[in-house]
């Protein structure tokens, strides 16, 4: 297995420098005087493929020898890497084969027919990532053309390493925090190891979706693991296996490992575009989302949060703010018994409410020959300490009722 180092991280910098963007390393002062310390964010949302990918998949691909880029290459990839591979291919005039599961939100999709041109196609394959990386490799295998691994390749690697050169160029001082984003473990690997040898006293602070700590779990095992199941809302961090290179590097020089829930992760998206008009995709927040859960540690503290993409569609926002109101305990799902009686509904409507309170969603079919009839009911609370009293006034006034928990089947056919 390679090894990654700091020579081969400036070299593939030396290599890519001229293509991709160098992205600004801005101070936040919103989150540095929330948390007392310094933050600064790694604006990688700002490349031209709008994540880190192009990063490692430019690094890799430009070293293929004639004969290997005769042949084309093939990757698999929910968007981020299909991007920065397709860029790639354009640039370097190389045909590729792009596999994307087909969970993959169209925006991602119609970027990367946008960037790769008439040099890639795309085909769709699976539900998830791993499932997609599979089939890719299959057709790698019978077409024998160069497969790009989005995480487990040491010149991605390094590759994605290089924001490590431009964050120790950027910032006067050493950083004491540097936190990133885990999917597969490439860019943690391939930053940690610049990061590690320019300041050996860093803190390496690796943070994953909830649903998806894959790395996490892998390390707590001892060995690369495959989860049964993923939430993958996160889909830029939604992998079940970690690549086994990252995991090696990461084991090694990684600090701490946190999990966010997924609704954190969506309040964060909202609170970057209101505060700082910064469109994230998911995974692009969590480095921040985590922030709160480091609380007084970074107190006085340098710390740099990668942003890692800004892939975001835009129809995704309206279960963004959902998921974010139900995380915050702002809204609510209620299956409610309703008297088939005339004025049940205004009795709830007059009695129940509260002066602040919200109906967001009523769906009530009447049932002939019945005393009563279940409704889905959704309410939005300006504060959550006001659901105590509203679940107070339902059993007050003889509703019956049952509230659906995050982890509800009918809640996520909701969301």
């Amino acid at each position: 297995m390679k090894n990654i180092n700091v020579s081969q991280i400036e070299k593939a910098y030396d290599r890519i420098k001229d293509v991709v963007t160098k992205t600004p390393l801005q101070f936040n002062a919103e989150l540095s005087k929330k948390f007392q310390a310094n933050v600064y964010l790694k604006r990688e949302d700002l490349q031209a493929v709008r994540s880190y990918k192009i990063r490692g998949a430019y690094n890799k691909i430009s070293q293929l020898s004639a004969a290997e880029k005769k042949q084309g290459v093939v990757c698999a990839s929910a968007g981020n890497h299909a991007q920065g591979v397709a860029f790639s291919c354009n640039k370097l005039k190389i045909k590729g084969h792009i596999f994307m599961p087909s969970n993959t939100p169209k925006q991602k999709i119609k970027r990367v027919e946008m960037f790769g041109g008439t040099w890639t196609n795309i085909i769709m394959a699976g539900d998830t990532f791993d499932e997609a990386c599979l089939a890719a490799e299959k057709f790698c295998q019978k077409n024998k053309a160069v497969f790009v691994h989005p995480f487990d390749d040491a010149d991605v690697i390094a590759g994605q390493g290089t924001i490590g050169v431009e964050i120790f160029d950027q910032l006067s001082e050493k950083p004491d925090y540097l936190i990133v984003p885990i999917g597969g473990g490439g860019l943690i690997s391939g930053l940690g190891t610049y990061a590690k040898a320019k300041n050996p006293q860093i803190k390496l602070i690796g943070v994953e979706p909830e649903g998806a700590p894959s790395m996490l779990e892998a390390i707590q095992a001892g060995h690369v693991v495959t989860l049964a199941h993923i939430d993958k809302f996160v889909d830029g961090t939604a992998v079940k296996t970690v690549g086994k290179l990252g995991f090696a590097i990461a084991k090694k020089i990684v600090d701490k490992i946190f999990l966010v829930a997924e609704g954190r992760v969506c309040q964060e998206m909202i609170s970057l575009y209101q505060n700082n008009g910064i469109v994230t995709e998911p995974a692009g927040a969590l480095s921040v989302a985590v922030l709160e859960k480091l609380g007084a540690k970074i107190k006085n503290k340098t710390v740099v949060c990668i942003i890692s993409g800004g892939n975001n569609d835009i129809s995704r926002y309206p279960e963004v703010i959902d998921r974010s109101l139900i995380y915050q305990g702002l809204k609510h799902y209620f299956i409610v018994d309703f008297s088939q009686k005339a004025g049940s509904l205004r009795k709830y409507l007059n009695a129940v409410l509260g002066p602040d309170d919200d109906i967001v969603l009523f769906d009530y079919f009447k049932k002939n020959n019945r005393e009563t009839g279940p409704a889905l009911v959704g309410i939005e609370l300006s504060k959550k300490e006001d659901l105590k009293p509203l679940l107070q006034r339902m059993a007050e006034f003889g509703f019956k009722y049952q509230l659906l928990d995050r982890e509800s089947p009918l809640l996520k056919f909701i969301l």
